[in-house]
């Protein structure tokens, strides 16, 4: 799938969509908070929002130009949209709704029907209505319905939203079998674990703008910015002081680090993700410089089903403005004791410009 997306709107008197992006053939996913232009942007690319102007085609087929008063509509665009809530007709049985938008003769429309409803494991169910469906029940009609009218993109909102958390995690790997064979889908997520696990290319958004684009895991390894970081889940950030073409001194948390790359002008946060300390068992050596090493001093501690959480602050800090919390979480399994100092690698340090 090719596509691309050049488009404003002024969504309300406080918020303008400013949205901006190319993709080719991988699943694209875009991830931000709540509100911050995501499932608009998909609207308006399936033609259930008109942007204010811009330009939207897929594969070189141009949906929407405001300068050339090109407007489809949703159902020429031959876009598939599945909405957060699945949007079943409440009245129709899960058969009706897979079939309601094919234009076929009736035993052809039927054996369509029934080629998707096996293949989404709904054989069984095509004579219920969706209040008697589980909410994996749902999702496979309502992504059968869509599916069925050979789309050339495949537009996720939020798909899993409505699951609860054994639900999701189950239908997301259905859902990489069922999509595999395709390069045409784009995903909405404010889930960093769902991007993760699902989208080759990630968009950034925040506040009606696209932040970055770029390989998934990348973007993870090396955000970039501060707000990149954050919405990847990075939980410490601290601005700095550049001491040396390879070290900076985090000034919220009283901490000289070193870095295994040049640390360039711009640069202005570093960055430490929660999963990324060490335990050291013994006292470092002084003669060390004690870079990237940290007395904890514990300041909060909360227990999740797998892993511990640890809040600390440098036990070493030499002034409160240098007392700044940071999050440590590690599995619940791997260590009995807590020890007495953590070292940070630096190749997991981010360099953050703001």
């Amino acid at each position: 799938m090719s596509i691309q997306v050049l488009i404003r709107k002024r969504v309300s008197r406080h918020f303008y969509l400013e949205t901006d992006f190319d993709n080719d053939d991988t699943c694209l996913g875009i991830l931000g908070a709540s509100g911050c232009g995501k499932s608009m942007t998909l609207k308006c690319i399936a033609g259930i929002e008109t942007p204010d102007e811009g330009y939207i085609s897929v594969n070189g087929r141009v949906l929407f130009d405001s300068r050339r008063k090109i407007n489809l509509k949703p159902q020429a665009r031959h876009v598939g949209y599945l909405f957060q809530n699945y949007a079943l007709f409440p009245r129709m049985t899960v058969l009706k709704n897979i079939t309601v938008a094919l234009s076929l003769a009736k035993p052809e429309k039927l054996k369509k029907a029934r080629s998707w409803l096996s293949r989404f494991g709904l054989t069984d169910l095509e004579d219920r209505y969706p209040r008697q469906l589980s909410g994996g029940q749902q999702q496979r009609t309502a992504l059968a319905r869509m599916l069925i009218q050979d789309p050339e993109c495949i537009l996720l909102d939020e798909p899993f939203s409505a699951l609860d958390t054994h639900l999701r995690e189950q239908m997301q790997i259905q859902l990489l079998t069922m999509l595999e064979s395709r390069h045409d889908v784009i995903m909405v997520t404010h889930s960093r674990d769902e991007a993760y696990r699902l989208c080759d290319t990630l968009l950034v958004m925040d506040r009606g703008r696209v932040l970055t684009k770029g390989a998934t895991k990348t973007l993870f390894q090396h955000p970039g910015s501060v707000p990149v970081a954050r919405i990847t889940g990075c939980k410490n950030i601290s601005p700095i002081r550049r001491t040396g073409l390879h070290t900076l001194y985090a000034l919220d948390w009283g901490l000289s680090l070193q870095v295994p790359v040049p640390i360039e002008d711009s640069i202005t946060h570093v960055g430490i993700r929660a999963h990324d300390f060490t335990p050291l068992w013994k006292t470092p050596d002084p003669a060390s410089g004690r870079y990237n090493q940290v007395r904890i001093a514990i300041t909060r501690r909360s227990e999740e089903p797998f892993e511990q959480v640890l809040l600390f602050t440098n036990g070493d800090a030499s002034s409160p403005a240098e007392q700044g919390e940071l999050w440590w979480k590690y599995s619940k399994y791997q260590y009995k004791d807590i020890p007495q100092w953590l070292c940070i690698p630096p190749e997991g340090l981010l360099l953050l410009r703001s």
